[in-house]
Protein backbone atom coordinates (compact mmCIF):
# COMPACT_ATOMS: atom_id res chain seq x y z
CA UNK A 1 0.00 0.00 0.00
CA UNK A 2 1.27 3.52 -1.25
CA UNK A 3 -0.47 6.50 -0.17
CA UNK A 4 2.44 8.94 -1.18
CA UNK A 5 1.53 12.22 -2.38
CA UNK A 6 -1.98 11.79 -0.87
CA UNK A 7 -3.44 14.59 1.28
CA UNK A 8 -6.05 13.28 3.72
CA UNK A 9 -8.12 14.80 6.26
CA UNK A 10 -8.33 13.54 9.47
CA UNK A 11 -11.45 14.08 11.69
CA UNK A 12 -11.97 12.92 15.04
CA UNK A 13 -15.37 13.05 16.85
CA UNK A 14 -16.02 12.57 20.27
CA UNK A 15 -16.13 8.88 20.65
CA UNK A 16 -13.34 8.79 23.54
CA UNK A 17 -13.03 5.27 24.11
CA UNK A 18 -11.95 4.71 20.42
CA UNK A 19 -9.16 7.42 20.15
CA UNK A 20 -6.74 5.08 21.31
CA UNK A 21 -7.54 2.60 18.39
CA UNK A 22 -7.77 5.32 15.69
CA UNK A 23 -4.29 7.32 16.07
CA UNK A 24 -2.44 4.06 15.28
CA UNK A 25 -4.00 4.17 12.10
CA UNK A 26 -3.61 8.29 11.34
CA UNK A 27 0.57 7.48 12.34
CA UNK A 28 0.33 4.68 9.80
CA UNK A 29 -1.39 6.78 6.82
CA UNK A 30 1.62 9.51 7.68
CA UNK A 31 4.05 6.42 7.59
CA UNK A 32 2.48 4.93 4.12
CA UNK A 33 3.17 8.83 2.69
CA UNK A 34 0.33 10.49 3.29
CA UNK A 35 0.23 14.38 3.83
CA UNK A 36 -2.70 14.15 6.86
CA UNK A 37 -4.27 16.99 7.97
CA UNK A 38 -6.10 16.83 11.41
CA UNK A 39 -9.45 17.94 12.03
CA UNK A 40 -10.97 17.81 15.51
CA UNK A 41 -14.88 18.26 16.32
CA UNK A 42 -15.39 21.03 19.42
CA UNK A 43 -15.76 18.17 21.42
CA UNK A 44 -12.86 16.68 21.36
CA UNK A 45 -11.10 19.49 21.84
CA UNK A 46 -12.63 20.51 25.03
CA UNK A 47 -13.63 17.93 26.59
CA UNK A 48 -11.41 15.67 29.33
CA UNK A 49 -13.03 12.04 30.10
CA UNK A 50 -11.99 8.88 32.05
CA UNK A 51 -10.39 7.85 28.52
CA UNK A 52 -8.07 10.78 28.85
CA UNK A 53 -7.63 14.69 28.72
CA UNK A 54 -8.14 16.77 25.62
CA UNK A 55 -4.72 18.19 25.82
CA UNK A 56 -3.05 14.86 25.72
CA UNK A 57 -5.39 13.77 22.81
CA UNK A 58 -3.77 16.98 20.79
CA UNK A 59 -0.56 16.23 21.68
CA UNK A 60 -0.16 12.60 20.58
CA UNK A 61 -2.21 14.04 17.41
CA UNK A 62 0.46 16.91 17.05
CA UNK A 63 3.22 14.34 17.61
CA UNK A 64 1.74 12.18 14.54
CA UNK A 65 1.66 14.85 11.78
CA UNK A 66 3.18 18.37 11.30
CA UNK A 67 -0.60 19.31 9.76
CA UNK A 68 -1.84 22.19 11.74
CA UNK A 69 -5.12 21.05 13.30
CA UNK A 70 -8.48 22.08 12.21
CA UNK A 71 -10.31 23.69 14.87
CA UNK A 72 -13.22 25.81 13.58
CA UNK A 73 -15.83 26.04 10.35
CA UNK A 74 -13.77 29.03 9.36
CA UNK A 75 -10.58 26.71 9.22
CA UNK A 76 -12.60 23.63 7.45
CA UNK A 77 -14.43 25.66 4.73
CA UNK A 78 -11.03 26.42 2.37
CA UNK A 79 -10.73 22.64 1.78
CA UNK A 80 -13.02 22.46 -0.67
CA UNK A 81 -12.35 25.23 -3.13
CA UNK A 82 -8.95 26.08 -2.03
CA UNK A 83 -6.92 23.11 -0.79
CA UNK A 84 -8.66 19.83 -1.99
CA UNK A 85 -8.07 16.85 0.03
CA UNK A 86 -7.75 13.22 -1.90
CA UNK A 87 -9.86 11.72 0.85
CA UNK A 88 -11.28 12.83 4.05
CA UNK A 89 -11.69 10.16 7.11
CA UNK A 90 -14.01 10.84 10.22
CA UNK A 91 -13.17 8.05 12.89
CA UNK A 92 -14.35 7.77 14.87
CA UNK A 93 -17.95 8.64 13.87
CA UNK A 94 -20.12 9.47 16.46
CA UNK A 95 -23.89 8.67 16.42
CA UNK A 96 -24.44 12.47 17.01
CA UNK A 97 -22.38 13.16 13.82
CA UNK A 98 -23.59 10.35 11.65
CA UNK A 99 -26.95 11.89 12.60
CA UNK A 100 -25.60 15.26 11.38
CA UNK A 101 -24.04 14.58 8.61
CA UNK A 102 -26.59 12.11 6.96
CA UNK A 103 -28.83 15.21 7.32
CA UNK A 104 -26.59 18.07 5.88
CA UNK A 105 -26.02 19.52 9.31
CA UNK A 106 -22.21 21.13 9.43
CA UNK A 107 -21.96 22.50 12.33
CA UNK A 108 -18.53 21.44 13.54
CA UNK A 109 -14.89 21.67 11.45
CA UNK A 110 -14.95 17.65 11.07
CA UNK A 111 -18.39 18.02 8.88
CA UNK A 112 -17.14 20.82 6.81
CA UNK A 113 -14.09 18.78 6.15
CA UNK A 114 -16.93 16.47 4.96
CA UNK A 115 -19.23 18.38 3.21
CA UNK A 116 -15.84 20.15 1.44
CA UNK A 117 -14.62 16.98 0.61
CA UNK A 118 -18.02 15.83 -1.45
CA UNK A 119 -18.27 18.91 -2.73
CA UNK A 120 -15.04 18.43 -4.63
CA UNK A 121 -16.44 14.32 -5.87
CA UNK A 122 -13.80 12.89 -3.70
CA UNK A 123 -14.56 10.40 -1.14
CA UNK A 124 -14.95 10.34 2.22
CA UNK A 125 -14.63 7.59 4.80
CA UNK A 126 -16.36 6.58 8.05
CA UNK A 127 -15.36 4.20 10.87
CA UNK A 128 -18.37 4.67 13.56
CA UNK A 129 -18.45 4.15 16.79
CA UNK A 130 -22.08 4.79 18.17
CA UNK A 131 -24.23 2.91 20.54
CA UNK A 132 -27.44 3.00 18.50
CA UNK A 133 -25.94 2.25 14.97
CA UNK A 134 -29.00 -0.79 15.50
CA UNK A 135 -31.16 1.78 17.40
CA UNK A 136 -32.41 5.38 15.84
CA UNK A 137 -29.50 6.01 14.02
CA UNK A 138 -29.34 2.92 12.00
CA UNK A 139 -31.59 4.93 9.50
CA UNK A 140 -28.90 7.55 9.30
CA UNK A 141 -26.27 5.11 8.91
CA UNK A 142 -27.81 3.40 5.86
CA UNK A 143 -28.91 6.50 4.02
CA UNK A 144 -24.82 7.21 4.40
CA UNK A 145 -24.33 3.59 2.95
CA UNK A 146 -26.27 4.58 -0.16
CA UNK A 147 -24.59 7.92 -0.65
CA UNK A 148 -22.89 8.31 -2.91
CA UNK A 149 -18.42 8.97 -2.78
CA UNK A 150 -18.86 8.05 1.30
CA UNK A 151 -17.09 4.35 2.18
CA UNK A 152 -17.33 3.29 5.26
CA UNK A 153 -14.81 1.27 7.18
CA UNK A 154 -16.44 -2.69 8.33
CA UNK A 155 -17.44 -2.65 11.66
CA UNK A 156 -19.75 -4.65 13.86
CA UNK A 157 -21.45 -5.14 17.03
CA UNK A 158 -18.52 -4.57 20.02
CA UNK A 159 -20.07 -5.59 22.89
CA UNK A 160 -23.70 -7.51 21.76
CA UNK A 161 -24.72 -8.88 25.54
CA UNK A 162 -23.93 -5.67 27.28
CA UNK A 163 -24.93 -3.02 24.78
CA UNK A 164 -27.10 -4.80 21.30
CA UNK A 165 -27.58 -2.04 19.60
CA UNK A 166 -24.08 -0.51 19.51
CA UNK A 167 -21.92 -0.89 16.30
CA UNK A 168 -17.95 0.00 16.01
CA UNK A 169 -15.26 -0.05 13.06
CA UNK A 170 -12.53 -2.51 12.95
CA UNK A 171 -9.96 0.84 12.86
CA UNK A 172 -7.33 -1.72 11.82
CA UNK A 173 -9.03 -1.70 8.55
CA UNK A 174 -8.91 1.79 7.78
CA UNK A 175 -5.81 2.05 6.28
CA UNK A 176 -6.72 -0.90 3.41
CA UNK A 177 -10.17 1.24 3.29
CA UNK A 178 -8.83 4.32 2.16
CA UNK A 179 -6.76 3.00 -0.36
CA UNK A 180 -10.03 1.30 -2.16
CA UNK A 181 -12.14 4.13 -1.59
CA UNK A 182 -9.16 6.21 -3.69
CA UNK A 183 -9.94 3.82 -6.31
CA UNK A 184 -14.08 4.40 -5.83
CA UNK A 185 -14.48 0.75 -3.96
CA UNK A 186 -15.78 0.18 -0.56
CA UNK A 187 -14.09 -2.42 0.80
CA UNK A 188 -15.50 -5.90 1.56
CA UNK A 189 -17.57 -7.07 3.73
CA UNK A 190 -18.89 -4.09 5.66
CA UNK A 191 -20.83 -5.60 8.26
CA UNK A 192 -18.32 -8.02 9.94
CA UNK A 193 -17.67 -9.60 13.36
CA UNK A 194 -16.20 -6.78 15.53
CA UNK A 195 -14.81 -9.11 18.65
CA UNK A 196 -15.13 -12.63 18.71
CA UNK A 197 -15.66 -14.90 21.38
Amino acid sequence: MNLKGKHIGFGLTGSHCTYSEVLPQMKKLVELGAKVTPFASYTVETTDTKFGDSEDWLRQIAEITPEPLVNSIVKAEPFGPTTPLDCMVIAPLTGNSASKFANALTDNPVLMGAKATLRNGKPVVLGISTNDALGLNGVNIMKLMGAKHIYFIPFGQDAPDKKPTSMVARMEALPATVEAALESKQIQPVIVEKYRD
